[in-house]
């Protein structure tokens, strides 16, 4: 584990106190995605305070930020979301949300209160960098299309050399990271299933066709191509989650409504899974005297960490904490549109533990009790300010008791 030079270790003492105050100011005030004016409005106030920063607006609800280097160098990007869900909060904290049915459940207001102090840091080391290092505030991660695809779309990635970003991560023990190469979360694809049989009395189910039936049969033959369609070793998520028909107990409605989502790694896989579900579903239907209407949207496209940008990650990390503090990270079939991101360069997603078991911190992601332990947000800091410095800056001279 290298040690911390003075300058820097200085500069990260003077953010420690600014992390814990944005994040819980930002807890305290969540905005849904594709509204955060107030959490973009703020974040862009505080950064243009910072001094040295290139500001801009990709979106109406995202920020960048630029720094440049004093000499050549690559363009390197951190990103931090910023979006809060549609949660009720039941934590009683005194900086809890306050906005009703609205909460940061998944550590959004960690993510832009560590990439802000980062950033605080790192305008205060420049005349130490080269290159450029870019800043995005993300819109929008919980919400396809999502904000990512918009903000390369408005063209934030043009010139970068590498993408990284952070989540945290509550089932990790606060202060613990973890990176891997290769897949990190799936493709997050979403479906609509409308079957349309014939209405009747429920008293005379063989004057109607009904539509409940058929829909149960879908949603069961749906789970057999999971388990007999495709590589047992290949992974495969198909989940109805949505189930909406009928209005009285003595009828048998004329639709019922399906939904849900399919999750991949596999592009040829996720090619396949459309028209394998249009076959069954079209063959149920068409047994039953009934019709359908079947619509498929591809949403986030995987998360896959190139294998030597997560090499120089984990090196850093292991530099920076210890090998005993930097674990893998575990594939998941949870879906991220930092994926949108790596679609314009190399780059990694690497995690922040942030539970504790002594501290009741315990409750999963989208939880209404989330929260997470403000002890671990100095970690995520350190870990790009370090990460900057390991790719774009000059070595720091050893000062005269250094050299003795």
């Amino acid at each position: 584990m290298t040690t911390l030079w003075p300058e820097m270790e200085s500069l990260l003492a003077e953010v420690q106190s600014d992390v814990v105050a944005w994040r819980r100011h930002l807890h305290r005030h969540p905005e849904l995605s594709y509204q955060e004016h107030e959490t973009a409005r703020f974040v862009y106030d505080l950064l243009g305070s910072f001094g040295a920063l290139e500001l801009s607006r990709p979106t109406p609800t995202s920020v960048m930020a630029r720094l440049r280097g004093t000499g050549e160098g690559p363009t390197v990007a951190f990103r931090a979301d910023m979006d809060a869900l549609a949660i009720e909060e039941e934590n009683t904290f005194e900086f809890r949300s306050a906005r009703p049915g609205v909460m940061h459940a998944c550590g959004h207001d960690a993510h832009t209160a560590i990439l802000l102090a980062a950033a605080k840091v790192l305008t205060r080391l420049q005349p130490r960098l080269r290159g450029e290092i870019r800043f995005f505030f993300q819109h929008a991660e919980e919400v396809h299309p999502g904000g990512a695809v918009q903000m390369v779309e408005a063209g934030v990635m043009d010139g970068v050399d590498m993408v990284l970003g952070l989540h945290v991560r509550s089932a990790l023990e606060a202060g613990v990271l973890a990176i891997s190469a290769g897949p990190i979360n799936a493709a997050s694809d979403r479906f609509d299933i409308t079957i349309r049989g014939r209405g009747g009395h429920a008293a005379h189910p063989h004057t109607a066709v009904d539509s409940v039936l058929v829909a149960a049969e879908v949603v069961t033959q749906l789970q057999h191509l999971v388990s007999r369609n495709k590589d047992p070793l290949e992974p495969l998520v198909l989940s109805v989650t949505k189930i909406t028909g009928g209005s009285a107990y003595n009828v048998i409605p004329e639709t019922v409504q399906l939904a849900g989502t399919v999750r991949t790694y596999s592009p040829r896989l996720r090619e396949q899974v459309p028209a394998w579900m249009e076959r069954v579903i079209e063959g149920v239907t068409s047994a039953h005297g009934a019709t359908y209407e079947f619509s498929y949207r591809c949403g986030y496209a995987p998360l896959i960490n190139d294998p030597e940008v997560a090499r120089l990650v984990e090196e850093t990390l292991q530099e920076a904490f210890g090998p005993e503090r930097v674990r893998k990270s575990q594939p998941g079939m949870g879906g991220e549109d930092f994926s949108g991101f790596l679609q314009a360069a190399p780059g990694a997603f690497f995690h922040l533990g942030t539970g504790n078991r002594e501290k009741g911190i315990v409750y999963p992601h989208h939880h209404p009790r989330f929260t997470v332990d403000e002890d671990a947000l100095m970690v995520g800091v350190e870990a790009f300010v370090r990460l900057a410095l390991r790719t774009n800056g000059r070595q720091p001279q050893p000062s005269a008791e250094e050299r003795g």
